[in-house]
């Protein structure tokens, strides 16, 4: 059965090691200047309605170097924006690619797609998952602390998407996780409900950061206001008052906390300008772990279901 990634929930544990130990790998040999290119030949299909960065640069040149051809659209360029049913358009382009990677508003769109393709999708963002984001994250965690076990993971901010998805991580993997959100902007109920029927007793949820972030390993946050609600933003500045990542708070944290944040960042807001200049930042290597665990992601996926399509076609 071919593995699509839409949210963290449809990994196992031992999916996400096998994620890990091979972006570490992958990244190590890289940067021994040792070329690997098991991709050759295959080409990855990326449609994005969301602005983008770090994440299209880091599949694109992920693919690149693993020797396959992405190529980009947009939604608009194709004929989904003539309202060709998602399932046609699904169909047809699992004839053309190996894999497509999605980042838009609506998660259903994403899930549809899955549902109707032979080739697998990847979710690279939807209103309510962000889930490579945390994969690359947790692969920085090891890096810096070793191992996700015994970690204190504290999430300080909005309950957007990136919050939803550590969420999911700390259910498959039994981190040790805080979520402190402003009561009115916390974590959507049933996406919390979803992931507690996995496991429910090591996931604890408050309204006081200060509380939150005593004794962390890892502080994490996010922009206050994501993509597409920028008209809360004056809203969300009153309520989000005493959640500002800054020296005072990291303070009552554990000396060699590390503090991160998956970018953009608005400075002086969800974060304080000195916090990112700072020995416990790691932003730098989130950023640049997305482009290794995006390696990891697209080559586990398309060499296992290219063996699959082999498999039934014999």
């Amino acid at each position: 059965m071919k593995k699509d990634i839409i949210s963290l929930l449809d990994l196992t544990k031992n999916d996400f090691d096998i994620f890990f130990k091979r972006a570490l790998e992958l990244k190590k040999r890289f940067n021994q200047g040792i070329v690997d290119m098991p991709l050759k030949g295959k080409s990855l299909g990326l449609i994005f309605d969301k602005q983008s960065t770090r994440t299209r640069v880091a599949f694109e040149t992920a693919m690149i170097q693993l020797g396959g051809h992405p190529i980009f659209m947009r939604s608009q360029d194709t004929q989904v924006s003539r309202d060709e049913p998602v399932k046609d358009t699904a169909r047809v382009l699992s004839r053309y690619i190996d894999c497509l990677v999605m980042r838009t508003f609506d998660h259903s769109l994403v899930e549809e797609f899955a549902a109707n393709s032979s080739i697998p999708v990847i979710n690279a963002l939807t209103d309510f998952f962000h889930p490579c984001q945390i994969l690359s994250d947790l692969m920085t965690i090891i890096e810096k602390k070793n191992s996700y076990d015994n970690v204190k993971i504290v999430w300080v901010g909005d309950g957007n998407n990136v919050a939803n998805s550590w969420i999911n991580a700390a259910s498959v993997l039994g981190l040790d996780l805080v979520v402190a959100c402003p009561e009115k902007y916390s974590v959507n109920k049933d996406i919390v409900n979803n992931a507690l029927k996995k496991n429910k007793h090591n996931i604890v949820f408050t309204d006081d950061p200060k509380t939150a972030v005593k004794n962390a390993d890892v502080i994490y946050t996010d922009v206050w206001a994501s993509m597409g609600e920028e008209e809360e933003t004056d809203r969300k500045h009153k309520a989000f008052q005493g959640f500002q990542v800054n020296k005072e708070l990291v303070s009552k944290a554990k000396d060699d906390v590390i503090v991160m944040h998956c970018l953009p960042a608005h400075r002086g807001e969800e974060i304080a300008e000195d916090i990112l200049e700072t020995k416990n930042s790691v932003f730098w290597d989130q950023a640049e772990n997305k482009r290794h665990m995006h390696k990891a992601i697209l080559e586990t996926l398309i060499i296992h279901n290219t063996k699959l399509r082999g498999v039934q076609s014999g």
